[in-house]
């Protein structure tokens, strides 16, 4: 997975590093190994920006216990996208293939991420033999099948794999959209780390941090698409309430300037990526956990923040519909215009103001209910790395 994890950008809510760790511990074999391809750049200054970090990601380096390769693939402008496939998988082809020869080998290609990697991987299945399971995580079927070549890729990789995995039941509709047959399928939702993720006390914890007032949270990579604007621009008609956006990314200038623009600089802080540790704690001291995604894969946010007793408040995208199922959680509506889920998200607090009225806070228990009881989803990898 060209998405794992790595020295230079390793943010609390990347599952690719949370779930073959865990995995990992089921394994009789010695422990997997992981290619994780990064585009190959010339230049490390800071002036190049995203290109500039990833050149800066060493070679090899080790997580968790886990040897990871970061092998250079060319990514060539206008056509990067299209040919980023055959690029990865010849970069990490040689790789393998001395891993194979020092008598390392291995039984599965295991790809987190339909395209390029998932794509990538069955090349390399093919040329080496070896069977390829694919995971489909989010955007890589909501948005990249809109491209035709893309599209036809991935069709051709999903044929190839000897079996594929969703996170969602709305992931695996767009499979089956795409003319995949359904035996081929298994919705496999994601899990969180109970043992980090938990109610602590709350008054404590918002002393130690030092919250006043009531405050939300939004999570997540500043991109386009992740909704962190409307939730800007619906505190304006929330006056009482304080915002915390963590997480990094291109759109972080431009969110600061909107901020700037409304005249909210006292209300809204950003924090860039922290420890899961402390990413629980911000959970427990928030009044909610606001997502205003335009598209989602199963947003782990949303369990994370159940888990730690808080109430979340989502756009009805993706598998979000499938997981805020109790009537105390709340849910707006697919749409990302300013009149859509600001307007829902305003609805919905006014509705119910977090902290305060009597039906909001009781939703500790019931956040906990479909975390531990109804997706059980490390449980799940036991057996099925057994089969």
């Amino acid at each position: 997975s060209s998405l794992y994890p790595n020295c230079h950008h390793a943010p609390p809510w990347n599952l690719r590093g949370n779930t073959v760790a865990p995995t990992a511990r089921y394994t009789t074999r010695p422990k997997p190994g992981s290619l994780a391809p990064v585009p190959w750049f010339p230049f490390t200054h800071e002036y190049f920006g995203d290109y500039a970090r990833q050149a800066r990601i060493p070679k090899t380096e080790v997580r968790h216990g886990i040897s990871i390769e970061h092998p250079r693939y060319p990514l060539i402008p206008k056509f990067g996208m299209n040919l980023a496939p055959w690029g990865m998988a010849l970069a990490c082809l040689p790789l393998l293939r001395a891993q194979i020869r020092h008598g390392q080998d291995f039984d599965l290609i295991d790809a987190h991420y339909f395209y390029p990697d998932g794509v990538a991987a069955t090349l390399l299945g093919r040329w080496l033999k070896k069977p390829v399971l694919i995971t489909a995580r989010g955007s890589d079927l909501n948005l990249l099948p809109h491209h035709p070549i893309p599209r036809a890729l991935i069709q051709r990789a999903a044929r190839h794999a000897a079996h594929l995995i969703t996170v969602s039941g709305a992931l695996k509709q767009e499979l089956l959209h795409l003319g995949v047959n359904e035996h081929k399928i298994t919705v496999l939702r994601n899990g969180v780390d109970l043992s980090l993720f938990q109610p602590t006390e709350r008054e404590e914890t918002r002393k130690k941090l030092g919250v006043n007032g009531p405050l939300l949270v939004s999570v997540g990579n500043l991109v386009s698409g992740k909704g962190h604007d409307l939730v800007v621009r619906a505190l304006e008609s929330l006056p009482s309430f304080h915002l915390l956006i963590i997480g990094s990314g291109p759109e972080q200038k431009t969110l600061e300037r909107l901020v700037q623009e409304q005249g909210l600089t006292q209300r809204v802080q950003f924090k860039t990526h922290i420890p899961q540790v402390e990413l629980a704690k911000h959970y427990s001291a928030a009044d909610a956990l606001v997502l205003a995604s335009a598209s989602e894969g199963w947003a782990n946010v949303l369990l994370e923040a159940m888990a730690c007793g808080t109430p979340v408040v989502s756009t009805a995208v993706g598998g979000s519909p499938e997981l805020i199922t109790e009537p105390c959680r709340r849910q707006t509506g697919p749409g990302t215009h300013p009149g859509g889920p600001q307007s829902g998200h305003h609805r919905s607090l006014q509705r119910s103001p977090p902290g305060r009225h009597p039906e909001i806070r009781p939703v500790a228990s019931v956040g906990m209910k479909p975390v531990r009881d109804k997706w059980p989803c490390f449980r799940q990898s036991s057996p099925a790395t057994k089969r």
